[in-house]
This record gives structure tokens, C-alpha cells and sequence, in this order.
């Protein structure tokens, strides 16, 4: 019998339906919100979705330094073509639209980018280089800036939002909103680091996986900025993997939002600041991954015993990417030998004798072969859990790496093969 389709559904993309109907098994109680005063959120619903907001606009009193991370794809979208061309590390500006990707869309989407940033520069008074923009959506379609436009003319006329609205408008695939917020106190002085996230499919690292915004309520300069992005992103954003693809419009940006002065040559107070950084970083960062399209299990790859730290990560992301190994995982089946091959394939310099593999604390591959005294009824309940460890000794070194990533399963198909609908 075919199931009927509600008025709702007609009027919601199949994104929108995935965000209000779809729920992430590791879907937190409540997303941590709060109401800035510098930057301020705007939001808007600008049609390129059919119902629900699909435009963000940040707005800082004055510019302030920021520092980005981009995809290191070879497929660039318009966004991060134009913002590297245009950005010199200040922001008055930042757009945000989803609902279309803007990407592999020619002079055309740059032509769309540089016509609502006229508009934007003529309302609030600031230069073409101040400005930011991102997008995030379907790859490949052409849309009209008047869309955009239309509600920057509104924004003066429009009151401003909170934290958890503002990334709402910018989901895509998302079954639940990403935040996070930190304290920290250096000197007597108090302020917060806070950021949205977006993302759930097509994240592969390289940079900043999918979109993320973090905002320092701190006066920092953008080489400090940029020195914070680059000790804390390899162990945060470019250690998570849900599919393998790395998306067109990958973005991190650093705002430094607040004329609060930190003396950030001191070194502890850097690393008070740094720690911060990494405390808002690693939980977006986790947030995404445990949002992956129609995951049922998290996967926590650990290679201990490498020859050299490359090797370790070459050898995790092949795990942690293998389609045979996501698959056995989702249906709760310890195949090491699919652990074996993605290792093999890497073409990487190892010993087969020395391996060892462990599900958990159970080992199940020692000796160059499998573990004959493993407890295989124990070794079956644990794959029943929803986070799973492998760990993998390659015996050969002292480097380690951790990857995290998820399943794959008839989910993520349905989510995928749906999205343009």
C-alpha cells in the first residue's frame, strides 16, 4: 500500500524532511546555546530551500581578525575561490547560504558571490576584502542572488538571533544542531569560545571538515589565529572520516570577536587559550561524526606501533575508510581480515608477523594469523555496542594515530540516493 504524502512533505525539500525527521542515535539532549553581542545572527529563509531558513548572516560591530582553513580539494567551490582571492585576514561580514552549493558553477557563481557582497558592502559601510562567504548544498545549480539580496535589504529591519538558530540555517543534511561554547579565565578576565558546526556527509579531512565558525571573545591578531587553528586541527577536524569524500566547500574560519587584550606572548596563557580552542574544536568535531548519514555505530580507529607518524595515519584512514570494514561493523561481524586488507592496501612497509589486531580488549590476530584462544561469544557481544575500538599494533615503531568514523549501512544509501529530491 503507498503511503501518503502529507502537505508538510510537499512543501519540504528532502533534506529539510531528513533534518525534522531523521534523529542521529548520538543526538545530544540539548544543543548548548547563547545570544551574542558582538558578532550579532541573522536569519533568513531566502527560497533556495523550500521551506525552512536557509541564510546566516554574521554581523561584527567593527572588523575583526580572522583566520580560515579551506578544502584542499582541486574542486574548489565559487566561495572559497572568491574568499581566497578577496580575504586579508578581516572580517566586518560573514555570509553563510545553504541549499546550493555554489560549487563547479564557473564565473557565473563568482558573478552571484560578488553581486549580493555589493550589496552587503553598501549596507554596512565596509570593503569587498572584509567580507566572508560560504555555501553549502547541491553541487552544480545556478541560483539568482536576488534571493540573498532581498534579505540583506531586511536585515536593519530585523531582529537579530542566538547561537542555535543561527546554525540551523545553515543544515543541510544535519539531524541535529552542533555547538559548543567553553569558559576561560586568564587574569581575572572572563570570556568565551564558542562555535556552530554543520556537516554529516562528504567529510573526509584535509582542513576543516565540512563548516565550521568559532568565535574567541579575546583581541587576538590573526597570526596568533592561525597558529591556534594549525596546533589544534589535526587532532580534531582531520581525524574524523564519515564517507571518505572530501566535500568542494570544506571551510574553518577563527573569528577574534571582543577588544578583550590578552598578553598571548605569555606562553601559559596561550595554552590556557589553546586549550580552549581545542575543548570547542574536538567537540564540534565529534558532534559531525557522530551525526554521519544514517550511522547505527562509531568506529575508533587505533594504529599504536608504527614506523613513522605518516605511516600511522595512512594506515588508520584506509581502516577507518574501508567500505568492507564499515559494512562489517554495521552488521556486528569482528572480519579482521577486511582489517588486513585495508592495511595491505596502503602499499606501506610492514611485517605481517608482528600485527595484532584487537575488537575492543579482545585480541583476534597475533603471529601473523588469527588469535586461536580468542573468547568468540565475548568477542560477538561487544560488537553489539554502539562505539567500537579497533586497535591495530603494527610492531615495527612508536608512532600512533587515532581516526574516528562510522558505519555504513542501508541508511546512508537511502539518505544519499534521496538528496536532490
Amino acid at each position: 500500500m503507498k503511503q501518503k504524502t502529507s502537505t508538510k512533505d510537499l512543501a519540504l525539500s528532502s533534506n529539510e524532511r531528513l533534518f525534522e525527521e531523521s534523529k542521529s542515535i548520538f543526538k545530544p539532549k540539548k544543543s548548548k546555546n547563547i545570544s551574542p553581542i558582538n558578532p550579532k545572527f541573522y536569519t533568513f529563509h531566502s527560497g533556495l530551500k523550500n521551506r525552512n531558513k536557509d541564510l546566516l548572516i554574521v554581523l561584527f560591530e567593527k572588523s575583526v581578525n580572522v583566520a580560515s582553513v579551506y578544502s584542499k580539494t582541486s574542486t574548489p567551490s565559487a566561495p572559497i575561490i572568491w574568499n581566497r582571492k578577496n580575504n586579508n585576514g578581516k572580517c566586518k561580514v560573514l555570509i553563510v547560504n545553504s541549499g546550493n552549493a555554489n560549487a563547479h558553477t564557473g564565473k557565473e557563481g563568482l558573478k552571484i558571490i560578488d553581486k549580493y557582497a555589493f550589496e552587503i558592502s553598501k549596507q554596512f559601510f565596509c570593503n569587498k576584502n572584509e567580507i566572508l562567504v560560504s555555501s553549502t548544498g547541491v553541487i552544480g545549480e545556478i541560483f539568482d542572488p536576488k534571493l540573498i539580496i532581498d534579505c540583506i535589504k531586511k536585515i536593519k529591519k530585523t531582529n537579530n538571533t542566538d547561537l542555535v538558530c543561527a546554525v540551523k540555517a545553515i543544515t543541510t543534511t544535519d539531524t541535529y544542531l552542533k555547538t559548543s561554547i567553553v569558559k576561560v579565565k586568564i587574569n581575572n578576565k572572563n570570556f568565551r569560545i564558542y562555535g556552530m558546526a554543520k556537516g554529516s556527509g562528504m567529510i573526509q579531512p584535509n582542513m576543516g571538515t565540512m563548516l565550521a565558525y568559532i568565535f574567541i571573545e579575546c583581541n587576538l591578531n590573526k597570526k596568533n589565529l592561525n597558529q591556534l587553528i594549525k596546533k589544534n586541527l589535526e587532532d580534531t577536524f582531520n581525524s574524523i572520516s564519515v564517507d571518505s569524500d572530501t566535500s568542494t566547500s570544506d571551510t574553518l574560519m577563527l573569528f577574534s570577536s571582543s577588544k578583550i587584550k590578552i598578553n598571548i606572548r605569555d606562553k601559559k596563557n596561550f595554552n590556557k587559550i589553546s586549550e580552549g580552542i581545542f575543548k570547542v574544536m574536538k567537540d564540534l568535531s565529534l558532534q559531525v561524526i557522530k551525526d554521519g548519514e544514517g550511522l547505527s555505530k562509531l568506529i575508533n580507529i587505533n594504529i599504536i606501533g608504527a614506523k613513522n607518524k605518516y605511516q600511522a595515519k595512512k594506515i588508520a584512514f584506509s581502516i577507518v575508510n574501508s567500505p568492507l570494514v564499515k559494512t562489517s561493523i554495521s552488521g556486528e561481524d569482528a572480519n579482521w581480515g577486511r582489517v588486513i586488507m585495508a592495511i595491505g592496501k596502503t602499499n606501506e612497509k610492514i611485517k605481517q608477523e608482528k600485527i595484532k589486531i584487537y575488537y575492543g580488549k579482545y585480541l583476534v590476530c597475533s603471529d601473523g594469523g588469527p588469535y586461536r584462544k580468542c573468547k568468540i561469544q565475548k568477542l560477538n557481544k561487544y560488537m553489539k555496542n554502539k562505539n567500537i575500538k579497533i586497535t591495530v599494533d603494527l610492531g615495527i615503531g612508536e608512532c600512533s594515530r587515532s581516526v574516528i568514523g562510522n558505519d555504513l549501512n542501508y541508511e546512508y544509501i537511502r539518505i544519499n540516493a534521496d538528496y536532490r529530491s
